[in-house]
């Protein structure tokens, strides 16, 4: 972005790697292992609070023998349990008689239970060995490991102490030695055939500097910003899908340091347990079937931070070619984002304008699911300044495609200097961004409706002429046009975006950019080899020379794109297109326990060979979670217009889930239930009596 300091960029894992570990997550705590559960300070290994390691090491051994791991899993997307057994040297019975259950919580608390199934008392030393570095999840990402700090004895446990901070470990009853040379908490048991022996630990981080904020959670008692909803269909998989995907969308939940009752999805753990603006954007609107709660928090948390200059007027309000309100050299109106990777064959590109033309998106698709009238008129100047930043981003001369968006967050200067290019996804959320500020501005009043209705019919002429290639297949989108009018070679699942066309008025769909013939051809494209692996979408053909299954951009799966790509479908008519897409993504979130993570390898599925997890893949991500939510919330297709006193139930009419039953969605804030038939037959069960149901 242009103006401020660029945000930090996430880390970026070398040597340390996430795909195999066991993590435990509830914003902002987090805890990792192996699948024996013991913390041995390798890797990313330890108990985590706002990106600091409290404890690195937690090694419990019985009898000086480290039990034989038996199971290791998730219990909830914030708990784990680990079990393992340990068979007592001289015992004659060849079965193990000894038990050892670790159950484990992300804020930091772990309970260790021994058991003991034998015909005689146990009579053996427990012994958990604990040390940390409290390095910095940031330098931890990239393989720095500091030394263990040397701990001291505190009441009923152990404390550590360095770089500004510190942390402490307690156990409940008192360890009967505490070693602090070795970092060993330990205690003589005497555990009777049947009964079991049980020690609770608790590790806690001290010693924040003064004057640093950090992050806090949803906090206990604290609502979700949803509805309970419940799934029932003929295909388990959806449902476990659903359940799985908002627990894990709810461990990411972070209050707003400005506002603390506002909530809003962190991007991923582990490695962005942040605010990234799109990816909390997208969380928002996918859940809106849900309630409008998580959008507004989430709105007004990034409207705060909107970059905005004092000598602006309502940006919205002005025609869209009209000179620029925003201080020289700075941007209005954008909603702040770091870089991200442009894949192979593109340059890189600030998330700042996926941001700021999602924020006019959400809050129009929130106020048709029922967002009250006096939240949306207390965001609207945001939406105002982020129409602002659109029109100063349209190109308009040498510095881009004449007439289509650039990157929101380069100056005029900088594009002057280093022309950019115009990226297909950007040109459709432009679009719809553009759609749905004009019903904004219309329905309340402000000026500029038919400018922006105006601008957004001239993009879809240039883009239906100029976007579009001819080839042997019929045609496609281009990825990205450059000066000139030269495309970008790339065939990239960024095209999804053009099927994404947004909610509008009466329960119906936005006109897109691409005509009937158009959106046909690229439902062909999307279903292809090159682009399909049979797990979802590669982000990049596996024809171009740059493919790589596991690269960011070019060629690994991204779950939410294919999501996307299946409700588009599905809305423009292509059922079967959209079913092929969906019965991947259900296949390979089952190879994931129900918890896909953020990405995926984009390796052509075989049969008997589960997907290939990706070794810096964040595992909960928000985009990844709240896409399992749509992605089986959207065959109903409830398109809702709540001012209007409307709502429209369109479902898939092949039904690709089966019976379908929908229970616990929020429409104008009041329950809503549908239920579709088999032979794609929808029957509203419940719904506020002020809503006019219709049906498709």
């Amino acid at each position: 972005m242009h103006g401020q300091p660029r945000p930090p960029a996430p880390p970026r894992p070398n040597t340390v790697t996430a795909h195999d570990a066991v993590l435990c997550v509830e914003a902002p705590a987090m805890a990792a292992s192996g699948p024996d559960g013991q913390l041995r300070g390798q890797g990313l290994h330890g108990f985590y609070r706002a990106g600091i390691r409290t404890l690195a090491r937690m090694e419990v051994r019985l009898g000086g023998i480290e039990p034989m791991s038996l199971q290791g899993a998730l219990t909830s997307a914030a708990a784990a349990r680990f079990v393992g057994a340990v068979r007592v040297p001289g015992d004659p019975d060849p079965d193990p008689a000894l038990t050892v259950e670790r159950l484990r919580h992300a804020d930091g608390a772990e309970t260790v239970t021994v058991r003991n199934a034998g015909a005689r008392p146990a009579r053996l030393p427990l012994e958990i060995a604990f040390g940390t570095d409290l390095g910095l999840l940031s330098e931890i990402a990239g393989g720095q490991r500091s030394a263990d700090l040397p701990s001291q004895v505190q009441s009923a446990g152990l404390r550590w102490a360095g770089h500004g901070r510190s942390a402490t470990v307690t156990a409940r009853p008192t360890p009967h030695a505490v070693l602090a040379g070795a970092g060993v908490l330990r205690w003589d048991l005497e555990v009777q055939p049947g009964a079991r022996w049980s020690v609770e630990l608790k590790t806690l981080l001290e010693g924040v500097p003064a004057g640093v904020r950090p992050p806090t959670g949803r906090g206990k008692g604290v609502p979700l910003p949803w509805a309970e909803a419940e799934v029932r269909c003929d295909d388990a998989r959806a449902q476990r899908l659903l359940t799985r995907s908002l627990d894990s969308l709810g461990s990411l939940l972070i209050a707003d340091p400005d506002r603390p009752t506002d909530l809003y999805a962190a991007s991923g753990a582990p490695w962005r347990f942040g605010l990234t603006a799109a990816d909390a954007l997208w969380a928002a609107r996918l859940t809106l079937p849900l309630g409008t709660r998580l959008a507004a928090d989430t709105l007004r948390a990034l409207a705060r931070r909107q970059q905005s200059a004092s000598t602006a007027g309502p940006a919205g309000g002005a025609a869209p070619g009209a000179a620029p309100a925003a201080a020289p050299g700075r941007p209005d109106g954008l909603i702040p984002g770091p870089m991200r990777h442009g894949g192979p064959e593109l340059p890189p590109t600030c998330t700042a304008t996926e941001a700021t033309l999602l924020f006019v998106t959400v809050l129009a698709e929130a106020w048709r699911w029922g967002l009250p009238r006096h939240e949306v008129i207390e965001l609207l100047p945001a939406v105002e300044r982020a129409l602002g930043a659109l029109r100063t981003a349209v190109a308009a001369g040498p510095d881009g495609p004449e007439g289509f968006v650039l990157d929101l967050g380069r100056s005029a200067e900088e594009r002057a200097a280093r022309p950019g290019a115009a990226r297909v996804e950007v040109q459709a959320q432009a679009y719809r961004a553009a759609m749905h500020g004009a019903e904004l501005l219309a329905a309340f009043g402000r000026p500029g409706a038919a400018e922006w209705r105006s601008w957004a019919a001239a993009l879809r002429e240039r883009f239906r002429d100029q976007f579009w290639i001819d080839d042997l297949s019929g045609g496609r989108p281009a990825a990205a046009l450059f000066g000139g009018g030269r495309s970008a070679p790339a065939v990239a699942s960024t095209l999804v975006h053009l099927l994404d066309v947004g909610l509008s008025t009466d329960g119906e769909l936005h006109n897109g950019l691409l005509d009937r013939e158009q959106t046909r051809l690229l439902a062909q494209r999307l279903t292809a080899p090159e682009l399909d692996c049979g797990w979802g979408l590669r982000t990049l053909s596996a024809k171009s020379p740059r493919f790589n299954p596991l690269g960011h951009r070019s060629g690994a799966v991204r779950l939410h794109e294919t999501a996307l790509a299946v409700a588009g479908l599905a809305d423009a008519g292509f059922e079967r297109e959209a079913g092929q897409l969906l019965e991947g993504l259900l296949s390979a979130a089952e190879h994931f326990e129900g918890r896909p993570p953020e990405m995926y390898a984009g390796e052509q599925r075989v049969p008997g060979c589960p997907p290939v997890p990706h070794p810096a893949a964040c595992r909960p991500a928000a985009l990844s979670s709240a896409a399992g939510v749509h992605l089986i919330l959207a065959l109903a297709g409830v398109r809702p217009d709540v001012p209007a006193g409307r709502v429209v139930v369109r479902p898939a009419s092949t039904t690709p889930l089966g019976e379908l039953q929908l229970t616990g969605l929020r429409v104008a804030g009041e329950p809503f239930s549908v239920r579709v038939s088999r032979i794609g037959v929808a029957v509203v069960e419940e719904a506020s009596p002020q809503l006019q149901l219709g049906a498709g």
